[in-house]
C-alpha cells in the first residue's frame, strides 16, 4: 500500500472511531440511573457506567426499596453535597443529578436528615395564594442546589380528578394542586419559576395526565379509558406554551382513547402525536422509570426501549430501586446501539434526542 494510501486509511479509520464515540455518548447521555452508595469510589459501578457507558445523570432515593432499607444515598445535607460533588468529578460532560422533590409525602430530602420541612401540593393548592407556593418552591430548590442537584422531578401537575374518593394514588399521596387545570397550572408556574431562580430545572409529570387512575404504575397495567378526561392535558399544554418546561416526564397509563395498543410511555401517538405536533413542544421529553411493573411487566426490556425512543422519549429513566440491577445501565446501552445497527431506532432518533438534552445541559454548566 503506498504511503499516501495508507495515510487516508488512518484518517477514515479515525474518522469511523470518532464517529462511533460521539454515537456512545450520544446514547449514555439518554440514559438515567439510579444506584446504591452514600460516596462512592474508582471501583464504584456508578462510576464505571458514567466513565464506560457516558450515562447523563443519576437520580438520588433516600430508600432502598428491594433492601427495605434506608441506607441508599442519603444521610445529611454535607454527605449529600460530597457525593454530588464526586459525581460531577467523574463525569466529562455535567450530570443531571435528579430527585423526587415534590414536598409532602413525595419528599427525599426529609426534616430527619437536616433538611427543612415541606408541605403538600395540595396543602398549596387549598392556599392558593402563588406567592406562598413560590416561597415554598424556592426552599425546596435552595436546598437542592445546596446539596449539588440540578433537577428536580416536579411539580406533579395531575389534576385530583379522582372519581371514587381516596383511591386514586394522586389524591392519596395529596400530590396534585387541585382540580382545576388553570390553578394547577398557575401553581406549577410559581414553583417552577422559584426553581429556576435557584439554577435548578424542573420536570413536569405525568403526560398525559396520572390524576383520574385508580391504579399504580408502580405495580403493573393501569387502564384509564373510562375514567380519563381531556383537561388533564391542560397544565401541560400552558406550561408549554409558556415556555416555563424544562422537561416532560411520561406516564405509564394506558388510555385505548388515546392510543388502542401501547401506554403512553410507549406511545408514538402520545409523545409526538400530541406532545410534539399538537403542542409543538420540542424539549427533553424523560420516561417515568422504566423498571415500574406497567412496562417491565408487560414488555421486554429491549421491546420497551425501542418503542419508547420510537415514541419520542429522550431520557430513559431506570430507578434501579423497586428492583436493582447493577448492570442496567450497560444493558440499557448495549440495546439502544443494537437496535440502531439493526435500524430499529434511527441515528437520526438519537441525534435529536442528544441536541435537545445538550441544550438543557447548557443550563446547568
Amino acid at each position: 500500500m503506498k504511503f499516501q494510501h495508507l495515510l487516508v486509511f488512518f484518517f477514515l479509520s479515525s474518522l469511523t472511531l470518532n464517529a462511533q464515540k460521539s454515537l456512545d455518548e450520544q446514547i449514555g447521555q439518554m440514559l438515567l440511573v439510579g444506584f446504591r452508595g452514600m460516596d462512592i469510589t474508582a471501583e464504584s459501578p456508578i462510576v464505571k457506567d458514567i466513565k464506560k457507558y457516558h450515562i447523563g445523570g443519576v437520580i438520588y432515593f433516600e430508600k432502598d426499596m428491594q433492601l427495605n432499607s434506608f441506607e441508599r444515598n442519603i444521610k445529611s445535607p454535607q454527605q449529600l453535597q460530597n457525593l454530588s460533588a464526586q459525581l460531577q468529578n467523574v463525569s466529562k460532560t455535567p450530570l443531571f443529578i435528579a430527585i423526587d422533590q415534590e414536598g409532602g409525602k413525595v419528599n427525599r430530602l426529609k426534616a430527619k436528615y437536616g433538611f427543612p420541612a415541606t408541605i403538600t401540593a395540595d396543602s398549596l393548592g387549598k392556599i392558593n395564594h402563588l406567592d406562598t407556593t413560590a416561597a415554598r418552591g424556592l426552599v425546596i430548590a435552595q436546598t437542592l442546589r445546596q446539596a449539588g442537584i440540578n433537577l428536580n422531578f416536579a411539580p406533579d401537575v395531575d389534576l385530583d380528578t379522582c372519581i371514587i374518593k381516596d383511591s386514586c394514588l394522586i389524591r392519596k399521596g395529596r400530590r396534585s394542586f387541585g382540580k382545576d387545570p388553570n390553578r394547577v397550572a398557575e401553581h406549577a408556574r410559581a414553583f417552577i419559576r422559584s426553581h429556576h431562580r435557584a439554577g435548578v430545572l424542573t420536570a413536569i409529570k405525568h403526560f398525559p395526565g396520572h390524576g383520574s387512575a385508580l391504579g399504580d404504575t408502580h405495580g403493573g397495567f393501569v387502564d384509564v379509558t373510562d375514567v380519563w378526561i381531556t383537561s388533564e392535558l391542560e397544565p401541560f399544554r400552558q406550561l408549554i406554551a409558556s415556555g416555563d418546561c424544562d422537561i416532560v416526564m411520561t406516564a405509564h397509563i394506558f388510555n385505548a382513547w388515546l392510543d388502542p395498543l401501547h401506554p403512553a410511555t410507549l406511545s408514538k401517538k402520545v409523545l409526538t402525536g400530541i406532545l410534539r405536533e399538537e403542542y409543538r413542544y420540542d424539549g427533553v421529553i424523560i420516561s417515568d422509570d422504566m423498571q415500574m411493573g406497567a412496562v417491565a411487566k408487560n414488555y421486554g426490556l429491549e421491546r420497551a426501549i425501542e418503542l419508547a425512543l420510537n415514541s419520542g422519549v429522550d431520557i430513559l429513566l431506570f430507578g434501579n430501586n423497586l428492583v436493582y440491577d447493577p448492570l442496567i445501565a450497560e444493558k440499557a446501552f448495549l440495546i439502544v446501539k443494537k437496535l440502531v445497527k439493526e435500524g430499529r431506532v434511527s441515528k437520526r432518533r438519537i441525534k435529536q434526542s442528544a441536541k435537545r438534552i445538550q441544550k438543557l445541559k447548557k443550563k446547568i454548566q
